[in-house]
């Protein structure tokens, strides 16, 4: 993967991307270009080491930049890593030595890298990259259990893989894209900061018998990338996931589930007999309007006779009940309104179930254009009428249903 997969938050963002002394160290020339690509200003800093890897001519001339690699650099006047610290949103060390998170962990300022850092205003993110048994040593533990208690350093790897010797283990740098993604969202606004949301992703399984069950065809991606930008933005997110294989988003705490009525249950957990238990709830999920009304405890057999009739019943309307309970503002009730057909049946559709589930606003989306993609087309319909259609990354869409909801939650 070479392209973040989430641009949202750095476009005017300035990243000062620090290298240090590592192979790992021409992966960072990526990492810069796809911050650049993003929209983001990327200020290039390597110590003496680093320079033996790469040269600095190679990061100015993809940062469009001179390259700091001294404090006494006559090139830069006044105390260069009080300037830096204060014009960066991010502090990117890539690749961060064992010998870096060592002076980091203690406070050292030996060097412009651990100088930035100390002057820093905002998050700084470290990229690990070494041998797995320096990685292992209980000198590089410690200093990393330091750096977490501290909590200003973020950390983006390391991964379990071959590294420069050939060996395999944990030690290998982060993959560039990751490392951009990982920048990209410690630059994301923090406007849901202290807010508890709870998100509905997926699809739910109604079982015929224990091989065989009713569903459809949700993959939960925009459910999860509405958990995932959520969280980056501050928020508390619990995520109510159906039956996928999405990976749970990092910092989400995921609440698995089966049915409608198990979803049905984790949500009334969850939200308290009086809704107090979330600021806001986002219904992405794709329940089943129906469930068998048996569901046999043995595997159906193939006989010769007439198979019996497949009798359905209603599953609970979730967000239906939610809406009717609700009293008060709280908690915001955002709905999805999945449908087929032209734009005007859509949001037709989507008109009516705002009413009838009495929810502040629909997201509405045809099924052609959603299901199982990476992108989507929506469309926000509330009171006041419908948006315009926006087709586009399901993180991005998520980004703008969360600004949305993040402005009727100041309100």
């Amino acid at each position: 993967m070479t392209e973040l997969a989430a641009m949202t938050g750095l476009a005017g963002r300035c990243v000062v991307l620090a290298v240090t002394g590592s192979i790992a160290a021409y992966k960072a020339v990526e990492v810069a270009r796809l911050c650049i690509k993003a929209g983001a200003s990327v200020l290039p800093m390597m110590t003496a080491s680093a320079a033996r890897f790469v040269g600095p001519v190679t990061f100015a001339g993809i940062c469009g930049h001179a390259v700091a690699t001294d404090m006494w650099d006559p090139a830069f006047s006044g105390e260069m890593h009080v300037s830096m610290a204060a014009r960066a949103d991010v502090l990117a060390i890539v690749p961060a030595t064992a010998d870096v998170l060592a002076r980091l962990a203690h406070g050292r300022a030996d060097d412009l890298v651990t100088a930035t850092a100390l002057c820093a205003r905002g998050p700084i993110l470290v990229a690990p990259a070494m041998h797995p048994r320096m990685w292992k040593h209980p000198a590089t533990r410690r200093n990393v259990k330091e750096l977490r208690r501290q909590g200003r350093v973020v950390f983006c790897g390391p991964l379990k893989g071959p590294v420069a010797s050939g060996e395999r283990g944990m030690g290998r740098m982060q993959e560039p894209a990751a490392i951009a993604r990982a920048i990209a969202a410690l630059c994301a606004p923090r406007d849901l900061e202290g807010m508890r949301i709870v998100v509905t992703a997926g699809p739910t399984r109604e079982p015929i018998d224990p091989v065989r069950y009713l569903g459809n065809r949700s993959s939960g991606k925009m459910g999860f990338a509405i958990a995932a930008r959520a969280q980056v933005r501050g928020a508390h997110v619990d995520l109510v996931a159906g039956p996928v294989a999405q990976a749970t988003p990092p910092g989400v705490v995921r609440h698995n589930v089966e049915t409608a009525l198990d979803m049905q249950n984790a949500l009334w957990s969850l939200l308290g007999d009086d809704l107090s238990g979330a600021d806001a709830l986002v219904m992405a999920a794709a329940v089943a309007d129906f469930r068998p009304a048996v569901s046999r405890t043995a595997k159906i057999k193939k006989t010769a006779a007439e198979p019996e009739p497949l009798v359905l019943v209603h599953n609970p309307d979730l967000i239906g009940e939610i809406g009717a309970r609700r009293l008060g503002a709280r908690p915001v009730l955002v709905a999805f309104a999945l449908e087929t057909g032209d734009d005007a049946l859509v949001i037709d559709y989507a008109k009516k179930k705002l009413v009838t589930k009495n929810v502040d606003w629909i997201v509405a989306n045809a099924s052609h254009e959603s299901l199982g993609r990476r992108t989507n087309r929506i469309c926000m319909v509330s009171a006041q009428g419908a948006s315009p259609f926006e087709h586009g990354k399901k993180e991005d869409l998520a980004d703008k249903i969360l600004t949305r909801l993040a402005e009727k939650l100041r309100a």
